[in-house]
């Protein structure tokens, strides 16, 4: 939900449900604990909602409590977007192997 979130803060609940393959109502419910727990800010803008994720909130899991949001949201968008390395060449080292 933050990853999407961060991805595009302008996104309907109904768009980041979509996206997520959970239904609108869970998506609202998730949104409103996050919100709760200090995680995201929720601006009215018109009549849309836009919410921003307060990355200096730290994680609550006691083995991550020392981590803020800020980390996890970088290690997956860095994930996401790194480009695959082409597949190695392996007849190469074989052939080399083989003599």
């Amino acid at each position: 939900m933050l990853l999407e979130i961060a991805r595009n803060p302008q996104a309907r609940l109904r768009d980041i449900a979509a996206v997520i393959g959970i239904t609108e109502r869970a998506v609202q419910g998730i949104v409103s604990d996050l919100h709760e727990a200090g995680y995201l800010n929720r601006e009215r803008v018109g009549r849309r909602n836009h919410y921003s994720i307060n990355f200096d909130q730290r994680l609550r899991y006691p083995t991550e409590a020392d981590l803020p949001v800020r980390r996890l949201i970088e290690m997956l968008t860095t994930h996401d977007l790194a480009p695959l390395a082409p597949p190695a060449d392996t007849s190469a080292k074989r052939e080399a192997t083989r003599r």
